[in-house]
């Protein structure tokens, strides 16, 4: 059937991920936050503040992600390709719209409750130099694909875009967070369950799962038709890492769960880092499933 003309191949991995998106659905705006206004009341200014920092770089990621995005929906030209990208952009605007509403919702109020002057969660107090690079890195190996369309100028694309920003650095963002506010942490604080952020996050980490899974995939086609040297996938992410490293880390200013580092967001981030590299450059590794992908191990 894939071979006859004007018919979609319905094997292809990257079309599979695309029904995966149309099939799970979801709606930010029926996530219940009711329980987090109430529940962020008895977290001290300190961890409030951290909190707000990690929501803001989180939801600064995903404008920044669905704006950067459309160049590489510019050059595709594998249809099963662009359908699902279709689906991704739709996606980041959905999970840039969560933090927008979290904010509105839970945050403003709670900081009116506390006496603060209202912050809006751009604000440039919440990112961190190594954190504004990092995308500024990512916007500029995107524009590139608009100037010259190359297997390696691809590469670098989903090198910063789907391998680093979300598959290392939000990935450990959400390990932090739902950790953190989950109900099931294991830290000296004893901090509030935040079920409608949890539940957000649970919905993202599902998308962001193809995301993750679409990039990898695609760079390891290019691996395995010699179209780009694994060392260059590995040298474009191992350049980018210390970046998610700084990003990460609680004093770097764009905040965190709680105050240290009880989490060991750095040790993930390393992890997840090695995890990805393995699977895309190893000929006898398999890119795991969606779930798999994002599981908080």
């Amino acid at each position: 059937m894939a071979d006859e003309p004007g018919l979609l191949d319905p094997t292809a991995q990257t079309y599979r991920y695309y029904r995966h998106a149309v099939e799970n659905h979801w709606d930010p705006h029926d996530i219940d936050l009711e329980a987090d206004a109430d529940a962020v009341a008895d977290l001290d200014d300190a961890t409030f503040t951290n909190l707000r920092g990690s929501l803001a770089a989180f939801g600064a990621g995903e404008e920044s992600v669905t704006e950067d995005l459309a160049p590489l929906a510019v050059v595709l030209d594998d249809i099963s390709d662009e359908l699902f990208v279709t689906t991704q952009l739709y996606e980041e605007s959905k999970h840039a719209d969560f933090f927008d509403r979290y904010w509105r919702t839970v945050v403003t109020p709670e900081e009116e409750r506390r006496g603060m002057t209202p912050t809006s969660p751009t604000d440039d107090r919440w990112f961190s130099a190594a954190y504004v690079e990092l995308f500024d890195r990512m916007a500029d190996a995107m524009n590139q694909l608009l100037v010259e369309d190359t297997p390696e100028t691809r590469a670098n694309a989903y090198c910063h875009y789907h391998l680093t920003i979300e598959g290392i650095l939000a990935q450990t963002g959400y390990y932090g967070l739902t950790n953190a506010y989950g109900g099931t942490n294991d830290l000296a604080v004893d901090l509030p369950e935040l079920p409608g952020l949890v539940a957000g996050l649970t919905r993202i980490r599902g998308d962001e799962g193809r995301h993750v899974g679409f990039g990898m995939h695609q760079l390891k086609e290019s691996v395995e038709a010699g179209e780009v040297d694994p060392e260059f996938i590995r040298d474009t992410v191992d350049d980018l890492l210390p970046l998610v490293q700084e990003s990460v880390t609680p004093d770097a200013g764009s905040g965190g769960a709680v105050a240290d580092d009880p989490l060991g967001l750095v040790e993930y981030a390393v992890d997840k880092h090695t995890q990805r590299m393995q699977q895309i450059t190893n000929a006898s590794a398999d890119i795991p499933d969606v779930d798999t992908l994002t599981a908080l191990e």
